[in-house]
């Protein structure tokens, strides 16, 4: 069975190109972006980290940790960050594990638990490892996505989907679709009208089960 949402992710330990740690740990008091990929010096791939590495600042305000997958070893990554950081014209700041051994890829539910590296390999061989999970401080799984090999990841929508996380689970409500922060939100339907007010304040009723407020602070 796969990893499903509000699941507590594994504890693993991992090695990076950053040093050895458990994943718990360096999560911390942290939210968390874990973004895998099928192999190094990969076009789409390359394209997909320098985005994220661009984005070091927006990661930071949001109070989230970011950590690559890859299922090379440590001295590859080392050396994509060059490619990486050439592509995005950004530091590559953030660890990524070197998954050779499959541990996390298998952990995550991205390839069955038979799967292997097969020698003179392409990055077919580990094709579905093109996923994101997004992870909150409390280390369980708010989010997860997965992506095929030709389509680059828009590293965008994981930034209005972390924000949606962090509203809805710090403020009490939910997210409609293509929301923004400073857009109205929705009251859950199991927040009577009168606590809905005292709450929220004003509030404009859509349909009987669609509220919708602003936010104020």
């Amino acid at each position: 069975m796969g990893l499903r949402i509000n699941d507590t992710i594994p504890n693993l330990t991992v090695e990076t190109d950053q040093g050895t740690f458990a994943l718990h740990d360096w999560i911390g008091d942290s939210w968390a972006i874990l973004f895998s990929h099928p192999k190094d010096f990969t076009p789409v791939c390359t394209t997909e980290f320098g985005a994220v590495a661009q984005l070091a600042d927006e990661w930071e305000k949001r109070g989230t940790k970011v950590i690559g997958v890859s299922v090379d070893g440590v001295e590859d990554h080392k050396k994509w960050k060059g490619d990486i950081e050439k592509v995005g014209g950004a530091p590559a700041g953030f660890p990524i594990i070197a998954d050779d051994g499959l541990k996390v890829s298998k952990a995550f539910d991205m390839l069955p638990a038979e799967a292997y590296l097969p020698d003179g390999r392409t990055p077919a061989d580990s094709a579905t490892v093109r996923s994101v999970f997004i992870i909150g401080p409390d280390k369980q799984l708010k989010l997860s996505m997965t992506y095929p090999m030709t389509v680059g990841r828009n590293f965008a929508e994981v930034l209005r989907a972390l924000d949606g996380l962090q509203t809805s689970i710090g403020k009490g409500v939910a997210t409609p679709a293509n929301w923004n922060v400073g857009d109205d939100v929705i009251i859950p339907a199991t927040v009577s009208n009168e606590d809905a007010k005292a709450k929220f304040g004003d509030f404009t009723t859509v349909l009987p089960y669609l509220r919708t407020t602003k936010l104020t602070d």
